[in-house]
């Protein structure tokens, strides 16, 4: 009898969609970022990913002082016409709500004192970035001032960040401020780069990830998911991890009625 040794390091088609069916971090609201252009590109990127086995969709449009001026008025309404268009649709389709990724800039504190961010619906997380090059100096007073208004920021893939590679201690302080960490899945497989790539291993390696998306853009983001391929060690630090997905997309339910006595 053959027997036969497969290497944890060889790499193999994983089904990142089935796994995780819950997407929190994406571009798909049309025509308000660098994601999808219009209603037609995002039912294209809706209907691939129901295909890879994700139920529910949580668009995060980039909010940006600089270049994506969105605000809830353009979110909202970019959300309406991709449901408007869906309904006109017989295709099976992942549900979708809305949040968005806010870039911690200069315009971000105006926001916030406005009330007008964006969290996860009714919970109180928050999805939030930095520059890839360099650290916000004021990092500790937006911490500060986003936990005495309630909210609880997550940071979109620390493992992008180019002033956190090669310090584990960055990420530590991170976490010691509130943080949650948000993984891409595609880092896994190398394709943002080989520092990338090694950053995302060593969060998960370490525990620090709490949540893991696919962000989303473009269709070529959504072939390289398709084509999820990364080594059986990967895959079981995955399966050995506790994502918390699913939270943020309860925030969209609506309470059960309570039960008469």
């Amino acid at each position: 009898m053959a027997i036969f040794f497969f290497s944890r390091k060889r790499e193999i088609v994983f089904p990142i969609g089935r796994y995780l069916q819950v997407d929190v971090h994406s571009h798909i609201l049309p025509g308000v970022d660098d994601g999808a252009k219009d209603t037609a590109a995002a039912i294209r990127l809706l209907r691939g990913m129901h295909q890879l086995g994700f139920h529910t969709v949580i668009g995060t449009p980039h909010v940006m002082v600089d270049i994506h001026r969105n605000n809830r008025a353009t979110i909202t309404a970019a959300y309406g016409r991709l449901e408007k268009a869906l309904a006109g649709t017989s295709a099976p389709m992942p549900r979708i709500y809305y949040a968005a990724e806010h870039m911690l800039d200069e315009g971000f504190f105006g926001l916030l004192e406005a009330q007008e961010t964006i969290p996860y619906h009714t919970s109180p997380y928050m999805l939030v970035e930095t520059p890839y090059l360099f650290r916000p100096l004021n990092l500790e007073h937006l911490s500060f001032q986003l936990g005495t208004t309630g909210y609880k920021p997550i940071l979109a893939h620390p493992e992008r960040y180019h002033y956190l590679f090669g310090q584990p201690e960055a990420y530590e302080k991170l976490k010691e401020l509130g943080f949650a960490f948000q993984l891409n899945a595609l880092s896994l497989t190398g394709y943002y780069g080989k520092q990338e790539k090694t950053a995302a291993l060593w969060l998960l390696e370490h525990g620090f990830v709490d949540y893991l998306a696919t962000d989303i853009h473009h269709e070529r983001h959504l072939k390289h998911l398709v084509n999820f391929r990364i080594p059986q060690n990967t895959i079981a630090l995955l399966e050995n991890t506790t994502f918390r997905n699913t939270e943020l997309a309860a925030a969209y339910h609506p309470p059960k009625p309570a039960i008469p006595a």
